[in-house]
């Protein structure tokens, strides 16, 4: 077992089988369980990033100044912003070392779907032989991968006859509409870098900025697409994983770049 599979694979396996034992051997309650487990043990990393967010948007009039004052001096500026950061306790990286954890923990709960809980001669050895002994399952008993309409190690999507192409089944949706809504909310930030961003006569900015507008759609696009041919239990995770951080980012900051969809909404249903 190499070292990727002994941190990281073997941890969440066993962790998830756990869950799996204490709810009814119902593998998708479990996902759910343990996929709010994770984001509960993460928090502490990705509440910082929030709290950073909003202090970003509450201190825009003071960064707004220092942009027109150091327009033409772009080290100049670089210093006087890490200096009214730190004097302020905001960290723009904060975010970082959560978002590469999510990305390398949902690697490797990739793993536990497409090669640990799999079917078929040898599943069952093969699954034993990364759980802790006390999880392990016993000569004769089974795995049950089924959840709903869906096989948990099998994509979530539908196959039409004489169609090509799959179509993405309810729960990969909800996992790409949350990553959108998730996208969505972080839009005022973005904004208030962008309108910073024209201040300056230097190109980084402008690039930074819109690498971050691109990945409000990109990453929610990509969830959609990699989704169809990834197991359905990561997508189910990662459904799970997202609403929690809508709901941490509507607790922090509001519903920001929802909010006008949300008022055209509700305006929509009481006229109608």
């Amino acid at each position: 077992m190499n070292i990727f599979n002994l941190i990281l694979v073997q941890p969440l396996a066993n962790g998830l089988i756990f869950f799996y034992r204490i709810l009814w051997q119902n593998m998708g309650i479990a996902i759910i369980a343990f996929s709010l487990f994770l984001r509960f043990i993460l928090n502490p990393l990705t509440k910082p990033y929030m709290m950073s967010m909003k202090k970003i948007k509450d201190v825009e009039p003071q960064l707004k100044k220092l942009k027109e004052k150091y327009k033409n001096d772009k080290t100049g500026l670089m210093k006087a912003q890490a200096d009214f950061y730190k004097e302020k306790g905001i960290n723009p990286g904060a975010g970082c070392l959560p978002y590469l954890l999510q990305i390398v923990v949902l690697i490797a709960l990739f793993s536990v779907f497409s090669k640990v809980l799999v079917a078929g001669p040898g599943g069952m050895e093969k699954i034993n032989s990364y759980l802790y002994q006390p999880l392990r399952f016993q000569q004769g008993e089974s795995l049950s991968t089924q959840f709903l309409y869906m096989n948990i190690t099998k994509p979530d999507v539908f196959r039409i006859p004489n169609f090509p192409i799959p179509i993405p089944g309810p729960i990969l949706l909800l996992a790409a509409l949350l990553q959108l809504a998730s996208s969505l909310m972080m839009l005022p930030a973005i904004k208030i870098e962008e309108k910073m961003a024209s201040k300056t006569s230097g190109k980084e900015d402008d690039m930074q900025v819109s690498m971050q507008k691109s990945t409000t759609y990109t990453f929610p696009l990509m969830t959609l697409i990699f989704g169809m041919s990834f197991s359905s239990g990561l997508a189910l995770y990662w459904a799970v994983f997202s609403a929690f951080q809508v709901w941490q980012q509507y607790k922090t900051s509001g519903w920001g770049g929802l909010s006008n969809i949300i008022w055209k909404i509700k305006a929509y249903l009481k006229i109608n």
